[in-house]
């Protein structure tokens, strides 16, 4: 009885495992991006209206530290509510 072996030029399995490696490294390489949502847009526009709003409480705080500011109570409580009501 005669066995044949494999056949030995396609039966490399270092060489297999090393062609598959390659193949897949290649499949991943990619440059790196960056991608700037549409949310992180809009808060760099929103950025423009918070110096607004750092200008006003600037003068909020001048007005307290000079002792002129008046609370408007009824705005207070209107805002209050209509946080706790959503």
């Amino acid at each position: 009885m005669k066995i044949n072996g494999m056949n030995q030029t396609n039966f490399n399995p270092y060489k297999n495992q090393m062609q598959k490696y390659q193949d897949t490294k290649k499949a991943v390489k990619q440059n790196d991006q960056l991608e700037i949502s549409s949310e992180a847009k809009k808060l760099q526009e929103n950025n423009k209206v918070n110096e607004n709003r750092q200008a006003f409480v600037q003068e909020i705080k001048n007005q307290i530290d000079s002792g002129t500011y008046k609370i408007n109570y009824e705005k207070t409580v209107q805002k209050m509510i209509e946080f706790w009501s959503k």
